[in-house]
C-alpha cells in the first residue's frame, strides 16, 4: 500500500517566526500583516509568534539562522521586497538571500519559507502585498503551516 503525506493548515502548537525587512516598508509591512492575519486564522496563538525586523532583504538570513537554530520555532517565514533598481544590485542580493535561505533550511531540516518577492516595479510588489494578485505574506503563513505539519509526519533519521 502507498502511504502518503500531506500537511495541514492548522496553526494549533505551532510555533512561528518571522523575519521582515525594513527596508521598502510600505511592501513588507502588508506582507507581514497578510502572515500574521492567515496564522491567527489558522490557529497560531499570538504568544506564539515574534516578529523581528531587519534593515533589509540582505540581513534576512542571519536572523533567520538565529531563530531557526534557537529550537524556540517550528517555521521562519522570511519577507521582504526586493524592487529592480538601474543597476544590477538586485540579482546579488535575490541570488545570495534566496541561497542562503534554502542552505538554512536544508540544515536545520525546518521549514524556512521565502515570502520575498523578486519583482521589476513598485506596481507589481504591490499587486502582491494584498493586491489583484494576492498577498504572498499571507501565502508564506499558509506554506509555512502545511510544511510544519508535513515535517511532523516524515520519518527521521536513525
Amino acid at each position: 500500500m502507498v502511504r502518503t503525506y500531506r500537511g495541514e493548515l492548522l496553526g494549533d502548537a505551532v510555533r512561528v517566526a518571522i523575519v521582515v525587512a525594513r527596508y521598502n516598508e510600505t511592501i513588507t509591512g502588508k506582507l507581514c500583516d497578510g502572515a500574521l492575519a492567515t496564522l491567527a486564522e489558522r490557529g497560531v496563538a499570538d504568544d506564539a509568534i515574534e516578529v523581528a525586523w531587519v534593515p533589509g532583504a540582505w540581513e534576512l538570513p542571519v536572523v533567520a539562522a538565529r531563530m531557526a537554530r534557537s529550537g524556540q520555532f517550528h517555521a521562519v517565514i522570511c519577507l521582504g521586497a526586493v524592487i529592480k533598481g538601474e543597476t544590477t544590485h538586485d540579482q546579488y542580493i535575490n541570488s545570495q538571500v534566496s541561497a542562503s535561505l534554502g542552505q538554512l533550511a536544508l540544515e536545520c531540516e525546518l521549514p524556512v519559507m521565502f515570502g520575498v518577492l523578486t519583482v521589476n516595479t513598485l506596481e507589481q510588489a504591490l499587486h502582491r502585498a494584498g493586491g489583484n494578485v494576492g498577498n504572498k505574506g499571507s501565502e508564506a503563513a499558509d506554506a509555512a503551516l502545511e510544511m510544519v505539519h508535513l515535517m511532523k509526519q516524515l520519518p527521521r533519521e536513525e
